[in-house]
């Protein structure tokens, strides 16, 4: 098996990740499939950067092993474990109908980056339709979702799948970009994570058709 190979089945696997995600019916098992899929985004990271011979990507995967792996799932774990027994999370449409909508997805997504010719990108296209299909997979969990914390998980599986995009057609930008990437992401959770709280204590309710009525 050659290296872009490699990539793009180790790629492949965020996919299935996704679906754990999308699916979990508790917070925290939502929170530690979501390390698990970060953990394969640091693989993919650390292949890409040995195929490509981009040095800078093995500070992009150390980077995300800290932040993605260690640092954010344990955020939303502490946060999100006292909803585990007052809140069951609902999935899409149920496992068979994810997984049906995850391969609609991805079959779009090929035909989308076809027409792409940027050189770095040529042998990594199974990846890089992986990583647009990532990022609609998690819109798509945040439109059709009426639980908050549910729709906290679809932004990071966006996070996940632009990061992956961002390394696979600009491997050569400075690190200071995947850090600062990184670093929103984290305070993106931590104040939704908040806000959850929040609105859970205020109206014993993570549905987001609650929120009719805003006051000053």
């Amino acid at each position: 098996m050659s290296g872009p190979d490699i990539v793009n089945s180790i790629a492949g696997l965020l996919i299935i990740t996704s679906i754990l995600v999308v699916d979990a019916r508790h917070p925290t098992r939502a929170a530690l499939f979501y390390s698990l899929q970060s953990l394969v985004l640091v693989s993919v990271l650390l292949a890409l950067a040995t195929v490509s011979h981009a040095p800078q990507l093995y500070l992009w995967a150390a980077t995300a092993f800290g932040t993605k792996v260690v640092l954010t799932p344990a955020i939303l774990y502490r946060a999100l474990r006292r909803f585990d027994q007052s809140q069951s999370l609902p999935g899409i449409i149920g496992t068979p109908g994810s997984i049906l909508l995850a391969a609609v997805i991805v079959t779009v997504a090929v035909f989308a980056v076809m027409p792409i010719r940027l050189p770095q990108a040529q042998a990594f296209k199974p990846a890089l339709a992986i990583s647009v299909a990532h990022f609609f997979l998690g819109l798509g969990c945040i439109i059709t979702q009426r639980n908050i914390l549910k729709q906290i998980f679809g932004y990071c599986l966006m996070e996940n799948g632009s990061h992956l995009t961002l390394a696979l057609l600009a491997n050569q930008a400075p690190e200071v970009v995947e850090i600062g990437i990184a670093t929103d992401a984290i305070f993106a959770v931590v104040v939704m994570t908040f806000i959850a709280t929040r609105i859970e204590s205020v109206l014993h309710s993570l549905d987001n058709r609650q929120l009719t009525t805003l006051r000053g």
